[in-house]
């Protein structure tokens, strides 16, 4: 059923559908903020806290294809509408956990829920506005729900974890989902119509189990193995990891020989300039989040900073990366590449500037690099899918589109685990303040080696200009 002026205000669609990456986001920077709290409410080793963040995006990543199939199945609405009911309902199972294991599950349920509600967004918006000038400003609008999403993510992890009101505070940061995902799931039952259902699509179920058990695999043995100093199990568990992701590209492409709807096209990864995308998406993911992790560590643990006052130090950040998203995006069809090679030249600075001055222990100078990163990274974190899309055939963009969704994710925990790993094995020494900033140090060369691959990635991708439509958005 197509949406007309009769049957509901698209405008204001647009402003339910918006719900499920607003609230996506803001779980992920609400949590990085209030990790130090959960660490100490838990008695959480720096593994379980690693895994906090980790098992959120990994239950995202592995879902996200499946998600976006399930809507062209069993309708958009209908797979929206109960994917944000599995989000509030498994939202409040975390604010309920008593155990760093049982958080951990329910986190990357969470991520599961989250998977089939941010996918079900996306193709909305490509349903409510057929018209391509008004689908632009729509898809404008996803973007800036996310700088804003980051904005309230951050002040609000950090004022609800030192909020006692009956129960603990951090709790409170899933409780909050609560009110918000009854509204919104009330406003999809009564506001948004549903869309046509296409049967004939096949489920991978085979796929997205073999996935998920290969990335969990990985993640928990890098995570928890450091944790304890490398155990024989957690060789096995990276063995066990590598054998079953052969398996999986095997059956993906037996599947694509039978037509039976393989999890990934892997005839996309023919192509070069697909192949050096996905490498710089790895590489560029991989230290955003592990960088905001190190970050807000380091200013509430290293340098005693409150939560409150270490979400505060973030809103610079947020702001000068909505700014300097905006007018990337306004570059991009005339530069091209040329914009997040500026942008990853900024990044550099900040993180140059940290290494070598990161002893001054002074909270205004770490606010200033953090503002920096937030603006080189403005212009590289929601066009670097765009700017790869432009060597990706055009009848190959949306199967890439999801690649690149499930692949950021995935290095999203990798990131967490790998260069947070680092970070955490240089404070395990000893827990002294003088320590974080030697950690830290550590943590931000490891980000800068990251740096260098995804610059080169850049500067190995056909430099022509980006195709003229509106940049497609990824998620912070």
């Amino acid at each position: 059923m197509e949406y007309t002026a009769t049957t509901i205000n698209k405008w204001y669609a647009l402003l339910i559908i918006l719900t499920a990456p607003l609230l996506y986001v803001i779980d992920i920077f609400i949590i990085n903020i209030a990790i130090p709290t959960i660490k100490s409410s838990l008695h959480a080793t720096d593994g379980e806290v690693q895994l906090v963040i980790a098992a959120y995006l990994l239950g995202s990543a592995c879902f996200l294809i499946t998600g976006g199939r399930a809507g062209d199945y069993l309708g958009k609405k209908k797979v929206f509408y109960w994917g944000m009911g599995w989000f509030t309902l498994t939202s409040c199972l975390c604010g309920l956990c008593q155990t760093p294991t049982q958080l951990n599950i329910a986190r990357f349920l969470q991520g599961v829920s989250s998977a089939f509600m941010v996918t079900q967004s996306i193709s909305l918006i490509q349903v409510l506005f057929p018209v391509a000038k008004e689908r632009a400003k729509a898809i404008g609008w996803y973007g800036i729900t996310l700088s804003i999403a980051a904005i309230i993510g951050q002040m609000l992890g950090g004022y609800l974890a030192e909020t006692n009101f009956i129960i603990a505070g951090w709790r409170l940061i899933f409780f909050i989902n609560l009110p918000v995902g009854i509204i919104a799931m009330w406003a999809i039952r009564h506001y948004l119509r549903e869309t046509e259902i296409t049967k004939a699509i096949q489920f991978d179920y085979t796929g997205a189990i073999l996935l998920t058990i290969a990335l969990g695999c990985m993640i928990y043995s890098i995570t928890e193995g450091r944790e304890q100093h490398w155990p024989i199990w957690s060789f096995l568990l990276l063995v066990i990891s590598f054998v079953l992701l052969i398996i999986f590209l095997y059956l993906q492409k037996q599947k694509m020989i039978n037509k039976k709807g393989p999890l990934i096209n892997l005839q996309l990864f023919k192509q070069p300039a697909f192949n050096i995308g996905l490498l710089a998406v790895l590489f560029h993911f991989m230290l955003h989040t592990a960088y905001l992790l190190m970050m807000a560590v380091y200013l509430q643990n290293g340098l005693g900073l409150s939560a409150l006052a270490c979400g505060a130090c973030f809103i610079p950040h947020a702001l000068l990366f909505m700014l300097s998203s905006v007018v990337a995006s306004r570059l991009l069809v005339t530069y091209g590449k040329r914009v997040l090679q500026a942008g990853l030249s900024i990044i550099l600075l900040a993180f140059l500037l940290q290494i070598f001055m990161g002893n001054t222990n002074q909270p205004v100078w770490t606010v200033i690099f953090i503002a920096v990163y937030g603006l080189g990274n403005g212009l590289v974190l929601p066009f670097l899918l765009n700017i790869v899309l432009d060597n990706v055939p055009v009848e190959d963009a949306g199967a890439a589109s999801g690649i690149f969704s499930t692949f950021q994710q995935m290095a999203s925990g990798l990131g967490i685990s790998i260069i947070g790993g680092i970070f955490f094995a240089v404070l395990e020494a000893r827990q002294q303040p003088q320590l974080y900033s030697t950690a830290l140090r550590y943590g931000l060369m490891a980000g800068t080696c990251c740096l260098f691959i995804v610059a080169l990635m850049l500067y190995w991708l056909p430099g022509k200009s980006a195709r003229e439509e509106q940049p497609q958005v990824m998620h912070a």
